[in-house]
């Protein structure tokens, strides 16, 4: 239990340190003056001042914060006004870098993990292994050996993306192009559904052809990789938002630290750089989904905020900055009804 808190802890730590170190950074950049980081919500454990800004952890560590003077239009030295280095000062440019760089930062170390994910671990290309006798694929005239190259017109890199396309199908149709003896070949086939496992398979009895990465192919390799979690994050999303992805499917900080503390436990037999590899696989999967959801035009997230400067800058002029805060202050409220509501979600699941 103990390695699992410090685990999720210097995980989620990382993260978050990241996103809020990308607001930082442009912010400073700009010339915005930043109040406060912190590290985590709730109480302030122990903080400390440097220049003008006050560094802070705080008692929950899963969140964050970079807070600019001024950004909510609340704080400025006279009212109506803004003073120079507040926020609202700068130019709306300057803004929506600054808001944009949090998100953008958890891609950035995303990338970061999975070339040094690639490097050691390497990564898989879409080669079929084994056809399911009487499977869509083997009817459609698929063979081992095949080289998936494009799905619905998706373009595959890795067989990890063919996996995911089969785990998420409904039933649709697939359009699949791969290549065999070195000729392009294209077949349409319709996966078939299996009652006993509850979805529907195209038919690969294996569909990944594990390599080692040399040079260069790390980088590119690692970009594959970090694509594929963001498309599994968006199709994610859209599942979620269509309704076919149901409330056990969603997991929040406890859930979260169960899949850390699960992971751990397989992982550990095989020595501690097994485990720190796959707790890397996990911060991947973490940021990259914190830097996607942190876009949503949400108020009180980053993307809420964008929607606002983007209109400022088709309009030439700001919404006033009481109406905008009350819209994020709202979107807080709802927040934090959310998380608690995923909270007790978590707990009754653990206990079900």
């Amino acid at each position: 239990m103990i390695v699992t808190i410090v685990l999720f802890i210097l995980i989620f730590g990382l993260i978050v340190i990241s996103h809020e170190f990308g607001h930082f950074l442009l912010a400073k950049i700009n010339g915005i003056h930043v109040v406060e980081f912190a590290v985590g919500m709730g109480p302030t454990l122990f903080h400390f001042q440097k220049g003008d800004t006050v560094y802070s952890l705080k008692a929950l560590p899963i969140g964050g914060a970079c807070m600019f003077e001024g950004e909510d239009g609340l704080t400025e030295k006279e009212e109506g006004e803004s003073s120079e280095g507040s926020f609202l000062s700068a130019s709306v440019w300057a803004r929506i870098s600054a808001v944009v760089a949090g998100p953008l930062f958890n891609l950035i170390l995303a990338y970061a993990l999975t070339l040094i994910l690639v490097a050691f671990s390497g990564s898989n290309r879409p080669v079929v292994q084994n056809i399911v006798p009487g499977s869509a694929a083997e009817e459609a005239g698929l063979q081992s050996g095949d080289v998936i190259t494009k799905i619905n017109k998706e373009k595959i890199h890795l067989g990890t993306q063919v996996m995911l396309i089969s785990q998420l199908n409904q039933g649709e149709e697939l359009a699949i192009e791969y290549v065999r003896d070195g000729k392009k070949e294209n077949v349409i086939l319709t996966p078939v559904y299996d009652n006993e496992a509850e979805r529907y398979y195209i038919g690969f009895a294996g569909v990944m052809e594990p390599f080692r990465c040399k040079g260069l192919e790390v980088f590119r390799y690692g970009f594959y990789e970090l694509e594929y979690c963001v498309s599994a994050t968006f199709k994610s999303l859209g599942m979620l938002f269509t309704g076919k992805v149901t409330k056990d499917d969603v997991a929040g900080p406890v859930g979260i630290a169960q899949l850390v503390g699960d992971t751990y436990e397989t992982a550990k037999p095989y020595g501690m750089s097994s485990v720190i590899l796959s707790m890397m696989n996990i911060a991947v999967l973490l940021s990259v989904n914190l830097g996607i959801l942190n876009l949503l035009p949400v108020p009180a997230l980053d993307g809420g905020r964008l929607v606002f400067l983007i209109i400022e800058a088709v309009r030439g002029k700001p919404i006033p900055p009481e109406k905008e805060g009350m819209v994020h202050l709202a979107g807080m409220a709802a927040l934090m009804v959310l998380m608690v509501l995923v909270l007790f979600n978590d707990i009754s699941r653990i206990f079900s």
